[in-house]
């Protein structure tokens, strides 16, 4: 008897456990933490106060998480193209066929034009601009850039060590979490730049740093073979990028946020 009740106790403890490792996000929570968490180094005094009105006091590392939060909700599947925007390799955003359902692009635009309305609720303002947060950070990240007919590296299969992924997965959490940093661990061990590289890293526009992540994307798909083991030398040679784009990406959240809030 005693054995049997240890057994349903530990069923209902394996399949809680189980439930809650399922709904841990991975390099949503570690990689848009960072960038928000860097981001919010590079506000204007003004600006912070703005978004603590709006947010309530969260912090952009908290909301940077709610576009793949909402992801389970079908109320809110109209969002899902916003994510990533496909182009072929070679073509620029603004030359390239828009996808009639929007795309990460458009999905910041309409952010940033609903964010300055001043007929907007609350509600949206609350709404678009987690959403913006977290996009900025999809931007930056070259598998959400990548090819439309292998849905941005979702279908290349290889491995991560001895465990089966995908090239998406490996840019998304693969390596992060590997790299085995918190999300402040990260931020505070961004590189140092200067202001001169401050300003050449916020120069340009939203379709300009689409660009700018294809030519990254490029070469990650050239990095690995369908089916390739990657192991420590992947790492060795591609970590840095990630690390560059996760700074890049809160340097650039911050001036899209200063421009609207100063």
């Amino acid at each position: 008897m005693k054995s049997i009740k240890f057994n349903c106790i530990l069923l209902v403890f394996l399949v809680t456990f189980s439930s809650l490792s399922a709904a841990n996000p991975d390099w949503g929570a570690t990689g848009h933490r960072t960038i928000g968490k860097i981001a919010e180094d590079y506000l204007k005094g003004k600006t912070k106060r703005k978004i603590a009105e709006i947010l309530n006091g969260e912090s952009l590392a908290l909301v940077s998480t709610f576009g793949d939060d909402i992801k389970s909700d079908d109320r809110y599947k109209n969002f899902n193209t916003w994510h990533y925007v496909n182009m072929p390799f070679g073509v620029k955003y603004e030359d390239s066929e828009k996808n009639s359902n929007g795309d990460l692009v458009a999905g910041i635009e309409k952010c940033k034009k609903v964010i300055l309305d001043g007929n907007a609720s609350k509600e949206d303002k609350v709404f678009y601009l987690k959403m913006l947060v977290h996009l900025i950070g999809d931007l930056h990240q070259p598998m959400h850039v990548g090819r439309a007919e292998d849905k941005g590296g979702n279908d290349i299969q290889v491995r991560w060590f001895n465990n089966g992924t995908n090239l998406h997965r490996v840019w998304d959490s693969d390596m992060i979490n590997h790299f085995n940093m918190t999300y402040t661990e990260l931020a505070d061990n961004a590189n140092s730049i200067s202001k001169e590289q401050l300003k050449y890293l916020q120069k340009g526009t939203i379709a300009d740093w689409a660009n700018e992540t294809q030519q990254h994307a490029i070469k990650v798909y050239a990095s690995v073979k369908i089916g390739e083991k990657l192991r420590y030398r992947y790492m060795y040679d591609n970590f840095d990028l990630a690390r560059n784009q996760l700074q890049i990406g809160g340097i650039r959240l911050a001036k899209v946020l200063n421009d609207l809030f100063s």
